[in-house]
């Protein structure tokens, strides 16, 4: 059976925000990271459709969602986004898969909202203030003029997507291209540096403050070899510590990108748990 995957706009706070969405059911909602958009989970939303309502959100900042460059990137501000998002489309409780920046950004809604999250699955993110040395290598580029325009421009992006990926084979040009077209004026290249700029230690701490007591079924799964995020493994075991009863998943033909890596166990394993 084919599934359909549909794109549509909701405006939120004046904002347009672009999504994907295919299946019915309990809501499960998607939140990439740092370059990436909606175009990131494509291949995961049919197997997720088969038993759930899959929604993946472009963030303000990425994709085809609005770009201003007069906004603060703020924890607050993309809380407010995710729950007028949720609001717009009907939902009051969902269930949430994150990754990269979408870790944090997710986790903090979550944190805010915890009864209004039914499962949550943590893919290769962010979710305690402690950074590593190559999180801190990203922010120190991205304040420094030369650095952060390579690091936007398409080949920079391009080189971004070969680092977080172990299958360089599927590194095709359609992903290249799915990644880098919604950067293609200095607009949005703006508007992505201030996305990686604008998140205060503050929110990590509340994070890190509230993520033990959430109630929800936890899921880890991440890729091995990740180059982005190389002290993922830590956060796993950290999120084990916090939370006991988390399953945890390694692919080990996997890195950072592990939605572009191997969809197809992803899509099963997320598939499963959301179930």
């Amino acid at each position: 059976m084919h599934t359909i995957v549909s794109e549509s706009d909701t405006t939120v706070n004046g904002l347009k925000l672009h999504y994907r969405e295919a299946g019915q059911g309990e809501p499960v909602l998607l939140l990439h990271g740092w370059p990436t958009s909606s175009f990131l989970w494509r291949n995961i939303l049919p197997a997720l459709a088969q038993n759930n309502r899959a929604i993946a959100l472009d963030l303000p900042g990425f994709g085809n969602s609005d770009k201003p460059l007069n906004n603060k990137y703020t924890f607050r501000f993309y809380e407010k986004t995710i729950e007028g998002f949720l609001k717009n489309l009907g939902i009051n409780r969902t269930s949430l898969a994150v990754h990269d920046l979408g870790g944090p950004l997710g986790l903090y809604w979550a944190c805010s909202h915890p009864d209004k999250l039914d499962k949550l699955a943590i893919l290769n993110t962010l979710v305690y203030p402690e950074m590593s040395w190559a999180v801190k290598a990203f922010i120190f580029a991205l304040r420094t003029p030369g650095l952060r325009s390579w690091l936007t421009s398409a080949s920079g992006l391009r080189a971004a997507m070969r680092t977080g990926m172990r299958n360089r084979d599927r590194l095709t040009d359609e992903v290249i291209s799915g990644v880098t077209a919604p950067f293609n004026s200095d607009e949005a290249r703006k508007a992505l540096i201030a996305t990686g700029l604008h998140l205060n230690p503050k929110g990590f701490f509340l994070i890190a403050q509230r993520f033990p007591q959430l109630k929800a079924p936890l899921r880890v799964i991440y890729g091995e070899h990740d180059r982005i995020l190389p002290d993922i493994a830590q956060t796993a075991a950290r999120i084990k510590t916090d939370h006991p009863e988390t399953e945890v998943t390694v692919l080990s033909d996997c890195g950072h990108f592990l939605q572009e890596d191997n969809p197809e166990e992803v899509g099963r394993l997320l598939a499963g748990f959301f179930k």
